[in-house]
């Protein structure tokens, strides 16, 4: 599948999300500030890799991709709390996120915690009450979310990566924190889309293997952007790894280490799709717009 397929169906199933996020945010019955505050960073940008992941992941089965929408939106609403508590003062203290001021410097801080507390639970909500999904899909979509999301993943990984900042990882330990931080809400979309696509256990376990290889190929490529992006392209601070102190791919490797560590996971994701019997060139096309996206 070309690039330019890979774009068309980005734009389109991009376009879709946003449409649902907004429809979803207009909807509550809450006050005026904590909806704009929620609506401010769903709406801030970024190619909102998460969901289209989970819409790839349905469309190799030759399934309808809308059918996980409200599993998408789910998903983008708990990566993007996490955004919004990771930019905190009392986290990594960020004033910019995707180019505009962080939430906490546009709402304050109080409102900043409970949009994202917001965010968070109204996730689940959605999930539960999806028209398009089955009950048995359903319960299995929340407690994989839950586990991904929670003191078992992403959470478990920013303690892991604060605790880190007051030492020296080794590389199998750095990869540890980044399969739970970035790792695997990633891991989660990929799954759920395969679930919602109708996919084995089997299937499920190849799909898992490449979700945790472009996991830790995104958290590379972020690490290095980190040191040689534009901060316009990334819309954030640039040297924030190394200002803080925290272990970095480039740091432990070297850039060019890390580059190269970066195009062994791509390659090993691309392996594992090569073991399945459906469509998968949209998910190999991302694989390798991972390792070589600039913001």
């Amino acid at each position: 599948m070309s690039q330019s397929t890979l774009a068309d169906f980005m734009k389109e199933y991009k376009q879709k999300i946003e449409q649902k996020l907004r429809f979803y945010i207009s909807s509550l019955d809450s006050p005026p500030v904590l909806k704009e505050a929620m609506d401010y960073s769903l709406q801030a940008g970024g190619k909102r890799i998460r969901p289209v992941l989970l819409f790839a992941a349905i469309n190799s089965f030759g399934k309808d991709p809308e059918r996980g929408m409200d599993a998408a939106a789910a998903l983008e609403m708990i990566h993007t709390y996490s955004l919004i508590h990771d930019d905190l003062p009392s986290m990594d203290d960020d004033d910019l996120r995707r180019g505009k001021p962080t939430n906490h410097k546009v709402y304050g801080e109080a409102n900043a915690i409970l949009a994202g507390d917001a965010l968070l639970t109204y996730a689940f909500q959605i999930i539960a009450q999806s028209p398009d999904l089955y009950e048995k899909e359903k319960v299995a979509i929340i407690e994989q979310l839950a586990k991904a999301a929670g003191p078992e993943g992403m959470v478990a990984g920013q303690v892991a990566d604060m605790e880190g900042e007051k030492k020296a990882l080794t590389l199998e330990e750095l990869e540890a924190v980044h399969r739970n931080k970035t790792g695997r809400l990633i891991a989660f979309s990929v799954r759920a889309g395969a679930l919602i696509g109708g996919a084995t256990e089997a299937e499920l376990a190849v799909f898992e293997r490449y979700a945790y290889h472009i996991g830790i190929a995104f958290q590379i490529q972020d690490d290095i952007l980190d040191i040689v992006g534009s901060e316009e392209k990334l819309g954030k601070r640039v040297g924030s790894d190394i200002a803080n102190h925290k272990n970095t791919y480039p740091a432990l490797l070297t850039v060019s280490g890390a580059r190269e560590k970066l195009k062994e996971h791509v390659h090993q994701a691309i392996e594992e799709l090569n073991r399945l019997n459906v469509e998968t060139a949209l998910l190999k096309d991302i694989a390798l717009m991972i390792a070589t996206r600039d913001s």
